[in-house]
């Protein structure tokens, strides 16, 4: 029997109209994150002549490297994946959770998988909503989710790429719920 008090409909309404709040926080996020990722790409890309057009083949190129990355990583292919790596990459996971924290290289990158892959029981999964590339930057707007101890978590998330010479060297992460992505990565089954 569910309880129905009045207490409990108010907790219930505020609850969704803070996952509203949340969902547009990280859409306006996402939008500056784009604006940023697109500038400081502008600064650094030295004018490609009009022309050219080296600059728009040089994104698309960075874009299905990173995309593929994704594919080989939801097909279980994660030799794939990791090809698409830089020996040396930087891989940040911000919070305060179990998996919070900067990876450096390969294997601490595949030691970053197999934790989530070990706490969500091989049950997390990546949906990839949007890629948009300029220059060397890549942004993906994805979808993460996930079961553990019962509970279901899925969140926005807005992964932020560099890619040098056919190579993806630094991947940050901006997390949709930030305090839920924490309790949940970090809950006991």
């Amino acid at each position: 029997m569910s309880d129905t008090t009045p207490t409990n409909r108010i907790g219930s309404s505020f609850m969704q109209r803070q996952s509203a709040f949340l969902r547009l926080i990280l859409a306006l996020l996402s939008l500056g994150v784009c604006a940023l990722a697109s500038q400081s790409a502008m600064a650094e890309q030295p004018e490609a002549p009009a022309s050219s057009g080296m600059t728009d083949t040089a994104a698309k190129a960075n874009a299905a490297l990173i995309k593929g990355a994704y594919d080989a990583f939801s097909r279980g292919d994660i030799p794939g994946a990791m090809a698409a790596f830089a020996e040396d990459i930087f891989w940040h996971v911000p919070g305060r959770g179990p998996l919070s924290r900067d990876y450096r290289g390969h294997a601490e990158v595949l030691g970053f998988f197999g934790h989530f892959m070990e706490l969500s029981r091989g049950t997390f999964r990546l949906q990839v909503d949007d890629v948009l590339a300029r220059g060397d930057r890549v942004v993906v707007f994805c979808t993460e989710s996930a079961q553990r101890g019962g509970r279901s978590w899925s969140a926005p998330q807005v992964h932020v790429w560099t890619v040098k010479d056919g190579k993806a060297t630094v991947f940050w992460e901006y997390e949709g719920d930030q305090q839920g992505d924490d309790e949940f990565w970090s809950s006991h089954e």
